[in-house]
C-alpha cells in the first residue's frame, strides 16, 4: 500500500499554515530560525529549507541570507506571482487546457464588469492606462502591456482580491500566446485601434451603471479577439495549430458553454 504519511517538509509547511491562519504569524513576521524550527517539529534542517523554497515559490515568504537582522525567511504574502508562475507551468504542461483559461478569464471578467457597474468605484487609474494607450503609437508588445493593465485595473478596482490575483495569473499563463497572435495579425494598427475602441466602450457602459451592457461588450471584447487569432494562425505550423484550436475551442465555450 502506498505511504500515506506526510513528508518532513509537507509537515512544516503544515506548521506554518497552522500559525498563519491562527494569527501567530503575519506579515512582516520573521519564521521561527530553521535550527529552532527543525527541533520543535523533529525533521531535519534541509526539509525546513525545502519547506521554505516551496513557501518563497508560491510567494507567501521572502528570504535573505547573512546572520543580521534582516536574515532569514519572512511573511510577505504576495499570492498574484506564486499562481501566475503555477497556472503558466500548468498550461505549459497542458495541465489546463488553454481553451480552459480563456472561459474562466471570460466568467471572471464579466462578473467584474457588471459588478463595477453596480457600484461606484474609483476607475480613475482604469481611465488612465486608456489615455497612454492612445497617447503616441505603440509597438505590439507595449500595447498589450498596457492592455493587460487595463484588464487587471478593472480587477483590481472591484475590490476582490482573490479575483484580482486570479486573473493576474490567468492573464500571465496566456501572455505568450496573446503575443504570438498579434504577431499574426494581417494588420496589428486596425487591431489595435479596434480594441482601443472596445476598451472605451467597456468603460463607458461600466461609468454608466449599465451593467448588461458592460458584461456583454467586455464576453465580445475578449471572444472576438481569440477568433480572430485563431483565424490568423496557421495551421500548417504545428505550435500555431493547436494555439488555433484552442482559441476556437475557447470562444465556443464562452459563447455557448459547450468546450467540446
Amino acid at each position: 500500500m502506498p505511504n500515506s504519511e506526510p513528508r518532513a517538509w509537507q509537515v512544516v509547511l503544515a506548521r506554518i499554515e497552522a500559525d498563519l491562519r491562527d494569527g501567530r504569524l503575519t506579515p512582516g513576521d520573521r519564521l521561527t530560525p530553521e535550527r529552532e524550527l527543525a527541533a520543535q517539529l523533529g525533521v531535519g534542517r534541509s526539509s525546513v529549507r525545502e519547506a521554505v523554497r516551496v513557501l518563497e515559490v508560491l510567494g507567501v515568504v521572502r528570504t535573505a541570507t547573512g546572520s543580521g537582522p534582516n536574515a532569514g525567511a519572512m511573511i510577505v504574502t504576495t499570492p498574484r506571482g506564486g499562481l501566475a508562475a503555477f497556472l503558466r507551468l500548468q498550461v505549459a504542461a497542458n495541465g489546463f487546457p488553454l481553451a480552459d483559461v480563456v472561459r474562466t478569464r471570460v466568467v471572471l471578467e464579466c462578473d467584474v464588469a457588471e459588478r463595477l457597474a453596480r457600484t461606484d468605484a474609483d476607475l480613475g487609474e482604469v481611465s488612465g492606462i486608456l489615455d497612454a494607450m492612445d497617447a503616441a503609437p505603440l509597438a505590439p508588445e507595449e500595447f498589450l502591456a498596457l492592455d493587460a493593465r487595463f484588464h487587471q485595473a478593472l480587477a483590481e478596482a472591484s475590490g476582490n482580491a482573490v479575483v484580482a490575483a486570479m486573473m493576474a495569473g490567468l492573464r500571465s499563463s496566456i501572455e505568450a500566446y496573446t503575443q504570438a497572435g498579434a504577431a499574426r495579425l494581417s494588420s496589428w494598427p486596425e487591431m489595435a485601434d479596434r480594441l482601443r475602441g472596445e476598451h472605451r466602450r467597456i468603460l463607458d457602459a461600466v461609468a454608466r451603471g449599465e451593467a448588461e451592457t458592460a458584461r456583454e461588450r467586455v464576453r465580445a471584447h475578449i471572444t472576438d479577439y481569440y477568433t480572430d487569432v485563431a483565424q490568423a494562425l496557421s495551421p500548417s505550423d504545428a505550435d500555431d495549430a493547436a494555439i488555433g484550436a484552442a482559441a476556437r475551442a475557447a470562444v465556443r465555450a464562452a459563447t455557448t458553454g459547450d468546450p467540446s
